[in-house]
Formats: structure tokens, C-alpha cells, sequence
């Protein structure tokens, strides 16, 4: 059997088009986009995913993907899918931030190690909340829910040579905004704790000199550090679980604002 040129372009067409924004969210993705990732196994896993949802997915057919509307095509599928996978990794970063604000208050900021899954020099107890962080995320069955929420997305949003409306933008800079909260909401028990006991060793050391209690005040702010993560720990799946759900929920809102 031989293939005719408009054939072969809608085979091309239906399989590019999802493969492009496939990609784009395992690149942006926690956990898929990791460093220690190999580009082979993303490139393949996306390729594979492509060919799973194609039959399933309305794309344009003719479509050159040389020509000008196959690049606008191009960049629309690699923002659309960039952005499904941003919103997940801004709530690792709110993780990785809020052990930054911990660290700092027991002070440990200068006790880093390089994050394998970004490549740059981070707090030991930063390192911790995102290791944590992606444990839960397994265990919430995170990655299956960023798979099905891909697979809604061509429902929700099929490929096509159009721009997008800039209300789904906002509400991207605006999800930055909130993880930023999530942070301090996140570290402010330990900070709160770790605070309280500086402020009183200060007023200590005040009232009597001769006690040296900066000798003992660093052990002590570490002992307390580490008690006060104990306690909080707990707490973090709930509030974590939380977050994610809104960024599924985020997610969804915004793909329906680019329909």
C-alpha cells in the first residue's frame, strides 16, 4: 500500500503535534524533567505517549509543519504543555523554599549540597522538603494525575494554529504568587519557634554576660530546629496534598480559558 502526500502529512500532523506538547510538559515537569532523567528515556517516553492518545485527538491535517501556521502551532503546543508542567514545579519550588526559610533560622544555610534534579547548590534541610515532597507526590499517585490531566488536555484543548488569550497567563503569575505564601505558611511554624528562642537567648545574654550563652545558643537552636521539624512533619502531607490539588484544579481552569 502506498501513501499518498496528504496521507503522510495527517499521519505526521497527528502524531507531531501531540508528541511537541508531550515533551514540553516532561521537560517541565517535576520528577520527569529531573537532570538525572536521560533525554532518551523522555524522548521516548513522549513518543510513545503521542502514539498512545493520536487516534483520539482532532488535529489539523493539512497543516505544513514547515510553514508559518506549523510554527505557530509549534510554539502554542510547547506553552501549552510547558505550562502544565511549570505549575507543578513552582510547588517543589515552594518546597525547596520553604526548607531555605528553616535553614536559615537554625542556621544551617551554609550546610548545602547540589539538588541532582536542578543542578544548583541548595540548604540540606531545602534538599529534605523536596525529597519528602516528591515521596508524597508518589504516594498521592501525582504522576499518574499529571498523565490523565495530559490526556484531558487535548480534549479540553486539541491542537490548533491559534493564539492564546492572556487570562490563562495571569492566572500562571498569580500561582506564583500563591506558592510563594504556601512557603512561609509552610516554614513559619519552625521560623516562628526558632525566633522565639533567639529573641530569648538575646534577652539572656543581656541581662547577664557572664552566663556566654552564645557558647550553647548554636547547639540549642539546632536541637530545637530539629524537634520543631518533628513536629511539623506531619502536618506537611496534608497541606502538600492540598496544594497539588489546586494546581490539577489550576491547571484544568486555565486550559479551559484558552478554549
Amino acid at each position: 500500500m502506498q501513501l499518498g502526500e496528504q496521507e503522510l502529512l495527517a499521519w505526521i500532523n497527528a502524531v507531531l503535534w501531540p508528541f511537541v506538547r508531550i515533551g514540553a510538559l516532561l521537560l517541565a515537569a517535576p520528577l520527569f524533567g529531573a537532570r538525572t532523567v536521560p533525554v532518551r528515556a523522555r524522548v521516548l517516553l513522549a513518543l510513545t505517549l503521542a502514539l498512545i492518545v493520536a487516534p483520539g485527538v482532532d488535529v489539523p491535517a493539512d497543516t505544513q509543519p514547515l510553514s508559518a501556521a506549523g510554527a505557530l502551532l509549534l510554539v502554542r503546543e510547547v506553552v501549552i504543555g510547558a505550562s502544565m508542567g511549570f505549575l507543578l514545579q513552582l510547588v517543589f519550588g515552594a518546597m525547596a523554599m520553604a526548607g531555605e526559610i528553616v535553614a536559615l533560622s537554625m542556621g544551617l544555610a551554609f550546610a548545602s549540597m547540589v539538588d541532582p534534579e536542578r543542578g544548583v547548590s541548595v540548604p540540606l534541610v531545602g534538599q529534605y522538603f523536596v525529597i519528602f515532597a516528591t515521596l508524597l507526590f508518589l504516594t498521592f499517585d501525582g504522576h499518574l494525575a499529571l498523565l490523565t490531566l495530559l490526556f484531558e488536555s487535548f480534549q479540553l484543548l486539541p491542537p490548533a494554529a491559534s493564539g492564546l488569550p492572556a487570562g490563562g497567563f495571569w492566572q500562571l503569575v498569580g500561582w506564583g504568587s500563591a506558592m510563594f505564601e504556601a512557603a512561609v505558611f509552610v516554614a513559619l511554624p519552625a521560623s516562628a519557634a526558632l525566633l522565639v528562642a533567639s529573641v530569648s537567648m538575646g534577652l539572656i545574654a543581656r541581662s547577664a554576660p557572664q552566663l556566654n550563652i552564645f557558647a550553647v545558643g548554636f547547639p540549642m537552636t539546632l536541637v530545637l530546629g530539629m524537634v520543631t521539624l518533628l513536629l511539623v512533619m506531619p502536618s506537611l502531607p496534608l497541606q502538600l496534598e492540598q496544594v497539588l490539588g489546586s494546581a490539577f484544579a489550576l491547571s484544568r481552569t486555565m486550559l479551559e480559558s484558552w478554549r
